[in-house]
């Protein structure tokens, strides 16, 4: 099973193969990040870390035995006890319960080792893989919203229960 791991300057490399080799998958779910994101990918990493390091966000990724990133789970936006989750798993690597299992263990360390209360997500409507992960990771619909133009949900897991 791979490992959930906080991001650091070494995952750069595998993290930018992985956002590469899935850019169409996740295009076809998410917004696409755009040739901006890919270009000027080490400035944003390192922003990443420099954000990461204030406590405003917590990234993590899902590294294989390989050290090759499957996966990333992120808590962004941190305050007030809460964060938004983010999730995005390679499509070699679905089906396989991964994201079901790093989203539950990154709720667990927003409890843990964040001090956090409650995760908020969104997913499209469209999306029934991710409100799966999202509806068997303790996460309940609370409303409709707009994702780039397609119709979405929001969901809120309180950490302050035995959910995850």
């Amino acid at each position: 099973m791979p490992e959930l791991q906080p991001l650091s300057f070494d995952h750069a490399p595998a993290l930018l193969a992985f956002e590469r080799e899935n850019r169409a998958y996740f295009a076809a779910a998410v917004p696409d990040r755009g040739d901006r994101y890919f270009a000027d990918f080490d400035e944003r990493h390192a922003a990443l870390m420099a954000e990461q390091a204030t406590g405003a966000c917590f990234f993590h990724v899902l590294v294989d035995g390989a050290g090759e990133v499957v996966g990333r789970v992120n808590l962004v936006d941190v305050a007030d006890g809460s964060a938004e989750l983010g999730y995005r798993i390679a499509e070699r690597a679905t089906g396989r319960g991964l994201a079901t299992a790093a989203v539950r263990k990154a709720c667990g360390l927003a409890v843990t080792q964040y001090g956090l209360t409650a995760l908020r997500a969104v997913t499209t409507l469209d999306n029934a893989g991710s409100r799966a992960v999202l509806a068997r990771t303790g996460f309940v619909p609370v409303g409709g919203v707009d994702l780039d133009g397609r119709p979405g949900l929001r969901f809120v897991c309180n950490l302050q229960v035995e959910t995850v």
